[in-house]
């Protein structure tokens, strides 16, 4: 898959409807599977507000890792490069299983090393009568990988893989979900969107053929 090259501004309007943390940050690349995708992390500030629309981050810790970043422009860099590298995995990896082919072992391997590193900076804390996870260290720039890596673990792990979905637009949508209608009949990213165009399509078609 041709990794997203075209910028665009629109991160603020970016849905967040897939249903998981892994496939969200798979979704940070429209047109996904097309020939020419449409980037939506195009600097570490992206990467940085994504964290923040999602909730990955709070607005404090948002503007420590800006403050961090400005420190240090070359690591933030390739944070950025990385995370662009892992989320091509994730996609290519859920797009697979989504059409029931094997996902591919390079991909896997990065899944895991990621995993591996960022499950280091996890520990078991008390939070009132319950225990949670909790990320630990200072401001590291690469904060946003751990969360998803680890949800895409928990979703390759689970029940629920047999919902990954890929929307079904023949134009390369490739926005990633899962289906957690009751009958499983999710086709598409969004009904607003490539559902409405499939339908008008089809309409026209069958208008055409009755001429």
């Amino acid at each position: 898959m041709t990794p997203a090259t075209a910028p665009t501004t629109g991160l603020p309007s970016l849905r967040l409807s897939s249903g998981d943390l892994s496939l969200e940050f798979s979704n940070t690349a429209d047109w996904h599977a097309g020939l020419r995708p449409i980037e939506y992390l195009n600097s570490y500030r992206d990467l940085a507000d994504w964290g923040l629309k999602t909730g990955l981050l709070g607005k404090a810790e948002r503007d420590a890792l800006m403050a961090e970043a400005e420190r240090r422009p070359q690591e933030a860099s390739m944070v950025l490069g990385r995370a662009i590298s892992l989320r091509e995995a994730i996609y290519r990896t859920f797009s697979a299983i989504a059409h029931g082919r094997e996902p591919r072992n390079e991909d896997l391997t990065q899944l895991n090393l990621a995993l591996a590193e960022g499950m280091s900076r996890l520990r078991v804390a008390p939070r009132g009568t319950a225990f949670v996870w909790e990320w630990t260290g200072g401001p590291a720039l690469d904060r946003m990988i751990g969360p998803v890596v680890q949800a895409a673990a928990q979703l390759l792990t689970s029940d629920e893989l047999s919902r990954v979905g890929e929307c079904a637009d023949d134009r390369g949508c490739g926005w990633l979900f899962v289906d957690r209608s009751k009958n499983h009949s999710r086709r598409w990213c969004d009904m607003k969107g490539c559902g409405n165009r499939a339908k008008a399509r089809r309409h026209y078609e069958r208008s055409r053929g009755g001429a």
